[in-house]
């Protein structure tokens, strides 16, 4: 078919009754994120010692790349239609969905935005910059200030999600204006973890809520996150606080998180209960910047167990292609005492983000260097 061809049938698709592309704006961006990783498990466990399991690798690792739709009508009067579909895909193994933050919505400059669907809620609010562009998503903070630690015996232990660390679905959200530097997010949720379940289940209903009020000022910002989740059925209760703060001069950028979270039973007795700090710090010159953070998961309170501590540390180095492309290398380590399983985020086994066998048993302290390379579009 000729180009003259071609442009005609386009046109012609385009005037077919029912279809409205021309009356709304369609943008598309997004970004490419891989890594070349090395990951290594010091202090292997007993049961992977006997067993005989490698205790280290290389591996291609996906670190969230994605392709969003976004979509916006102008209904007059300062209110818009406003939609977003945002599917990640993984480059290395060619896997593709719609689980990012997909929603539908109305927007108004008076008064915010309201939208349905998946949302990023409460989870990786605090001061860090680690995992922007090149730097590696495993490496943030994220890995210990939203996991809570569940110990039953001595050498069983795992972390449990707080807000998923992932989208929350079945979402309504409501977004304010930028009221001279504040702006806050409420969101609510009918089912906080999965498909809603009330109509099937003899326990109580689910729900959940966030509330996450922002001041962004010139050189420094405060931020402050809470959370409450009943899932459906009979998983635990989530209650989670993040408060975080930061402040900028000529290029360096320090600040301070603080994470408090509970898990509660279906009865309402605690399961486990922790408070968790960072310490991050950046530094841009020209196309070079630094990324580091301290972090350390405190005790958990309820356990009657010793050794439910961790501790991370993290560093990474980007360097600038473009304005679009971009370089790095990223070198993080968690140190968890002998009654806890912390592991780097998303860093569970068999997810798309990960490899088999890469989720952490109780005492065991995984070391992470990635190559990254990035591109956004």
């Amino acid at each position: 078919m000729n180009k003259k061809l071609m442009a005609a049938a386009v046109a012609g698709a385009l005037a077919m009754p029912g279809l409205a592309l021309a009356q709304s704006s369609v943008t598309i961006g997004g970004f490419f994120k891989i890594g070349f990783e090395n990951i290594k498990i010091d202090s292997a466990s007993a049961a992977r010692s006997a067993a005989g399991t490698n205790t280290s690798e290389i591996r291609m690792a996906d670190n969230s790349s994605r392709i969003i739709f976004g979509v916006s009508e102008d209904l007059g009067g300062g209110l818009s239609a406003i939609a977003q579909l945002d599917n990640r895909f993984s480059p290395d193994n060619g896997n593709i969905n719609a689980t990012g933050n997909t929603w539908v919505g109305l927007k108004s400059n008076s008064w915010g935005a309201f939208t349905m669907g998946r949302h990023d809620l409460h989870y990786g609010q605090n001061a860090s910059d680690m995992g922007a562009g090149a730097s590696a998503l495993k490496a943030t903070s994220i890995s210990l200030m939203d996991y809570v630690n569940v110990a039953t015996v001595a050498g069983v232990a795992s972390s449990a999600p707080i807000a998923n660390t992932t989208r929350t679905p079945n979402s309504l959200k409501w977004q304010s204006p930028n009221w001279s530097g504040f702006d806050i997010i409420a969101a609510y949720t009918t089912s906080p973890v999965s498909v809603d379940g009330d109509l099937a289940s003899t326990v109580r209903k689910g729900y959940g809520w966030n509330i996450n009020p922002h001041f962004t000022a010139e050189n420094w910002g405060l931020g402050y996150s809470y959370w409450s989740a009943k899932p459906d059925g009979s998983l635990a209760d989530q209650l989670g606080q993040n408060a975080f703060g930061y402040f900028k001069w000529s290029g360096f950028k320090i600040g301070l998180s603080y994470n408090q979270s509970k898990l509660k039973d279906a009865a309402g007795a605690d399961l486990a209960k922790r408070d968790a700090w960072s310490i991050p710090l950046s530094w841009n010159t020209g196309p070079h910047t630094i990324y580091a953070h301290y972090t350390k998961a405190n005790k958990d309170k309820v356990s009657a167990l010793d050794g439910t501590s961790a501790a991370m540390a993290a560093v990474a180095y980007t360097y600038s292609l473009s304005k679009r492309t971009q370089v790095g290398v990223t070198y993080a380590y968690i140190r968890n005492e002998s009654n806890a399983a912390y592991h780097f985020f998303t860093d569970v086994s068999g997810g798309d983000l990960s490899s088999l066998g890469s989720t952490v048993q109780a005492g065991e302290d995984p070391k992470m260097l990635a190559l990254i390379m990035y591109h956004a579009f």
